[in-house]
């Protein structure tokens, strides 16, 4: 929904696209930094207490989304939104596990799969409608109904008084490990965000200051009696494979979902609305295939369905990488449906694969590091997307740049297209071998 709103703020505030783009990298950012942090919490404090919280302070940060009376103003007010998100992130997976027996977690994580693909196809529509009928305001209230029932429901149902055994809160919180992890993601989203504004100088320099930053966490968690990400659970095939397949996947979606609708207006020429409904191809076989996926979780185990959702994700875009400007519309909606549905083949049994197997005392952190391994896969993929597509667009036009983008361009385009498409089938085919190797 916010993305959408983005040229309405940016007129309305009279700023530049880069410092309003900070409405929506503010907010990813404190996700991906407080992930791990809200996890943890939620094993020391209890899951529906951080889940409860999480509503009341991001239902509370969009009514001061609301009424921002600058831009700064609502940059900070999204920050302690994103907080918000990240506590029921990252609680949300574990207490599908709470409620849903052993034997039916896929299908749970499949039904949250489905909910997902309906945010992700519905957001868009009424946020056009809200902008254009009301403002980009009305966006950030049209949650809060849902918002204040689901925590009226849930301070009802979740058993707040017997989700936090006395043993748990004997726990100490890793402060140390949580500023240093801070640091380190700070750096990685300043890296991965604005690189193209910054020298090579000033790149090298957050390089070098990150690999510090991460060998001093590695070290003080190697210290700490109960460590902010705890080095056995990466011990673990599961585990590891889990987290980093699901990065790459993520890595590999959102590198076509950043360029698909570029390919669509700059070659295609189509009107912003039917862009739209061409991009909402992929989250429709999401709704379908993710509870079928669940399902079959259930009954099968992880490995040949994470296996081939990665190989049918790396086939698709394969397919992709021949889009010219002959493609007909129907064909882009069916490979881009052949993505969303071995993401959603991938993505649930995935995630039960961990929470099926990880110990109770760990299952909040886990959930918090799976979630954080999506957010920097979606952050690695918009930048590759832009950096390698940019590379081979100004090697095969002579240094020019999409922002000066004329007819003359369009073999060059479908060409660096057809690369950046190369890369992330690659590194889809990669998340395929390494999950074939999991246990099970």
């Amino acid at each position: 929904m916010i993305n959408v709103a983005l040229p309405s703020i940016m007129r309305s505030f009279s700023t530049s696209l880069p410092a309003t783009q900070l409405v929506v990298l503010v907010y990813l950012s404190t996700i991906t930094i407080t992930l791990v942090v809200w996890g943890h919490l939620a094993d020391i404090y209890g899951r529906g207490k951080i889940f409860l919280l999480g509503i009341l302070i991001f239902s509370g940060a969009a009514l001061g989304c609301f009424g921002a009376g600058s831009l700064g103003q609502l940059v900070a007010w999204r920050s302690l939104q994103g907080a918000g998100a990240a506590m029921m992130m990252s609680s949300g997976p574990a207490i599908i596990k709470m409620v849903f027996p052993p034997d039916q977690l896929g299908r749970g994580l499949g039904l949250v799969g489905l909910a997902t693909s309906c945010g992700l196809m519905s957001g868009p529509v009424v946020s056009g409608l809200l902008i254009q009928y009301v403002s980009w305001r009305g966006i950030f209230l049209v949650t809060l109904p849902l918002s204040l029932a689901m925590f009226g429901v849930g301070r009802f149902y979740l058993r707040l008084n017997q989700d936090v055994p006395a043993a748990r809160l004997t726990r100490r919180y890793d402060w140390k490990g949580f500023f240093l992890w801070a640091v380190a993601i700070f750096l990685f989203v300043s890296l991965i965000s604005f690189y193209e504004l910054m020298p090579l100088q000033i790149i090298a320099l957050i390089c070098i200051c990150l690999l510090f930053v991460l060998a001093a966490f590695v070290l003080v968690e190697r210290e700490v009696e109960d460590p902010l990400i705890p080095s056995i659970l990466f011990r673990r095939r599961y585990f590891s494979t889990a987290t980093i397949t699901a990065a790459l996947s993520f890595a590999v979606l959102f590198i076509v979902i950043l360029l698909i609708p570029f390919f669509l207006d700059y070659i295609l020429k189509l009107p912003a609305d039917r862009i739209g409904l061409v991009m909402l191809a992929l989250p429709s076989s999401l709704v379908i295939v993710s509870p079928l996926a669940g399902w079959l979780y259930d009954h099968i185990g992880a490995r040949i369905l994470t296996t081939s959702g990665l190989a049918v994700c790396c086939l698709a875009i394969l397919s992709m990488a021949g889009f010219d400007t002959q493609t007909p519309l129907i064909e882009i909606f069916f490979k881009l449906s052949l993505l969303g549905a071995g993401q959603a083949i991938f993505l649930s049994p995935n995630s039960a694969s961990i929470l099926s197997r990880v110990e109770e005392r760990y299952t909040g952190v886990a959930s918090g590091i799976l979630a954080t391994a999506r957010n920097l896969g979606m952050l690695v993929g918009v930048g590759l997307a832009g950096s390698v597509f940019s590379l081979f667009f100004a090697r095969y036009s002579g240094g020019g740049s999409l922002h000066t983008f004329q007819a003359e361009h369009v073999s060059h385009f479908l060409l660096a297209l057809q690369w950046t498409f190369y890369l992330a089938a690659s590194l889809s085919a990669a998340g395929c071998v390494l999950s074939s190797l999991r246990n099970s």
